[in-house]
Order: C-alpha cells, then structure tokens, then sequence
C-alpha cells in the first residue's frame, strides 16, 4: 500500500539577493504578489492537497515568516469590533493551527539538497513533499494536488514537476532523461542539473515542486557536492533511477510564474491582479492605459 503524504517541507533560507535592498530587511519569501505573500500560495498549495505537517527550512533573519504564521489575538480583535469579517477570515486563513508546523535553521547555504537534508529528523520513514515559494503555479487544481493523484497512480516512488523548456533556458534546470513519455506522465531515466544544451537528453525541466522518498534522504546524507559546488536535489533524485527505483516527471495543468526573478514576479503579479475581482477592473483599464499612450508615442 501506498504510504500517504502528509508532509511537506518549504526551503526558505536563501538571502534573496536578486531583490536587495527588499529583502535587506525582510525575507523574499515575504514578498507580496497583490495582499498576500509567496509562502502563503506554497502553503495554501499544501493545504490543498493534503499535507497536515509543515516544515520550514529557514536561517537568520527569517523571523518574520514565524509572525506571519502565528495568531494575531490583537488584530482579529480590532477587524472583528470594526466589522471587517473579509479581513478577519484573510488573517485567521494566514495563521497556521499549534502543532502543524516547525521551523529547522540551515546554518550553512550548501545548496536545496542540503536544506532538505537538514529536515530529515522531523520526516520519519514517509514519502514527503518540497515546495518552492518561487515557483508560484496558477492553476484550477492546485499542482500537488495534482502531482500527488499522478504518484497515487504510478505507485509511488519519487515525482517532481516537469515541464517543457526552449532550447535557451535548459541550462537554467535540473533536466530529466526521458524513458518512457505518456504525456502528464514521464518516467525519468536521469536527471541532470543545469546541463549545457549540448548535454541535455531533453527539453523536460524540473520545476519547484517535489515527492520523495525516505531514500532520497539517505543520498543527501552522503553529502555529495554537485554542480555550483552545492548539495543538489536533483542528483540524490537521479541516485534513485540508478538503484531501480521509480523516477517520474509530471507536466502538471497550469502557469508556473518564476518570483525569484524580477520580471517573473512582475508578471505574476499582473496576472493575479487582473484575476482578482476587486482589483481587475480599475488594474486593466490602467494597463489599456498605458498601452494606449505607449502606442501613441510609437514605443
């Protein structure tokens, strides 16, 4: 029998640099895509699917993600004595229930293999889910739930999510060797991180979200240095398709917006304004706006 996933862990101790001086102050995590910060669509996304037990991954400065997942008695007060019930059930779904969620330091940045390798004493012998608050994917099902209803369906073993990349942006994922393709489904022969094009057996490119095994854990513990000298995921995912375990790739339904680049988290933060139906209106008669002007000057 299948074990279930009931965990999931966020790595959240990167230094956030691509958006200094932000995140001088404030964890990028934290970083708000309309009202509502990264960590809370990764979190919801868990939620959905599922996962009861919450690990964060974080290092110093990252006490603000703990207050934003903490009680706010003060608060829910005031917007209850207020009226503002909409505001209050936002604050009440950001605060996550006592018991559910721990925090590990990573106290050196070796790398996403060895974030996930630090939260091994809160994992047991259970398949487990990592997500990526970056990696923010829109879509009707939420992606691990999807990802969890496709490793329900090819028995287990380890999944990640995968889709399609052009030819000038392979160099920028970990890459699966493709064995078998049925379309949603991918059975992977390898993995890859960031081979050059010329090296890469496909265009199949593993995205932030992640179902692994307890033996993943047992590679990371070897402490293998991999590309850029870090601890790499990817490779302790690729040890597994050389012991004979099962390696899927899954393309999930959906958009994947990169926030941990600038113009990714601009992007997305068009789309969920123009998704959201107290904002949409006033937002996109501004952008036609502003595409009027720029067409006007002949930009």
């Amino acid at each position: 029998m299948i074990k279930k996933v009931r965990k999931a862990v966020f790595p959240v101790a990167g230094l956030g640099t691509r958006f200094l001086p932000a995140t001088k102050s404030m964890p990028k995590e934290m970083l708000p895509l309309v009202d509502r910060p990264l960590i809370q669509y990764a979190v919801d996304e868990a939620r959905a699917a599922g996962i009861t037990e919450f690990i964060f991954v974080t290092a110093r400065g990252k006490g603000a993600l703990e207050d934003y997942f903490d009680s706010a008695p003060a608060l829910e007060r005031e917007l209850e004595e207020k009226g503002k019930f909409d505001l209050l059930a936002e604050v009440r779904n950001s605060t996550m229930p006592s018991g559910s969620i721990a925090y590990i330091r990573q106290q050196e940045a070796l790398g996403l293999g060895h974030a996930v390798w630090c939260a091994r004493g809160l994992l047991g012998d259970e398949p487990f889910a990592v997500l990526l608050a970056d990696d923010v994917i829109a879509g009707d099902t939420p992606c691990l739930q999807q990802m969890i209803e496709g490793y329900e369906a090819a028995g287990g073993g380890c999944m990640v999510a995968a889709m399609d990349v052009p030819d000038n942006q392979v160099s920028n994922y970990g890459i699966l060797k493709v064995a078998e393709d049925k379309g949603d489904l991918v059975r992977a022969a390898g993995l890859v991180e960031k081979p050059a094009l010329a090296d890469a057996a496909s265009n199949v490119a593993v995205i932030g979200r992640y179902i692994l095994t307890p033996e993943v854990i047992r590679s990371l513990g070897q402490m293998k240095e991999g590309a850029g000298g870090e601890i790499q995921l990817t490779d302790a995912i690729a040890d597994q398709v050389r012991a004979g375990l099962p390696v899927h790739g899954y393309r999930f339904r959906g958009v994947r917006y990169d926030c941990g680049s600038k113009a990714g988290f601009l992007r997305a933060t068009v789309a969920f304004a123009l998704a959201r139906e107290d904002v949409s209106e006033d937002f996109a008669g501004y952008i036609r706006q502003l595409a009027r002007e720029d067409l006007a000057v002949g930009w």
